[in-house]
């Protein structure tokens, strides 16, 4: 009896913690959204690094976010027309949740670990027509004058 309470609770966790965790496909990734602010509750842990961005006051899109330089990453990403493409969210939530990489690859890329309030910036992308919780799933990480390609290893 104790093992299948035992099994019951561990398959109801798995499934939360499944739940809680958003691969790819929940996301609109043709709509790419810019983000700016300060990293606060970063959690620099797996399944992926995560924590809360309180936006700046005066987001706006940089003039030249188009013309960044972008690392060379192993995924074919069209990294170019994504900047071309990013645009302010329309929600007007002052706090979203991001999700960045598995600890695994910002190793990999080698970005310092972000401390609560560090200046960051992001393109990534949200649910579809910014529906649900205000959470973005990064595809660029900007911080300290390097841009970090989070979709896979460095190529």
């Amino acid at each position: 009896m104790q093992r299948r309470t035992f099994l019951a609770a561990a398959s109801a966790a798995a499934s939360s913690a499944a739940f809680a965790h958003h691969g790819w496909s929940s996301f609109d990734q043709g709509r790419p959204i810019y983000l700016e602010g300060l990293a606060r509750r970063v959690a620099w842990r797996n399944p992926h690094v995560e924590f809360d961005l309180e936006l700046a006051a005066d987001l706006r899109l940089p003039a030249d976010l188009a013309q960044r330089p972008l690392p060379a990453q192993s995924a074919q990403v069209d990294g170019p027309k994504l900047l071309a493409a990013a645009r302010l969210p329309t929600r007007r939530d002052k706090v979203w949740h991001i999700e960045l990489a598995p600890l695994t690859r910002m190793q990999a890329w080698q970005v310092p670990e972000l401390k609560d309030g560090d200046r960051v910036a992001l393109l990534g992308f949200t649910f579809t027509e910014e529906k649900g919780d205000a959470v973005l799933r990064a595809e660029y990480l900007f911080v300290g004058g390097k841009t970090y390609g989070l979709r896979s290893s460095p190529a």
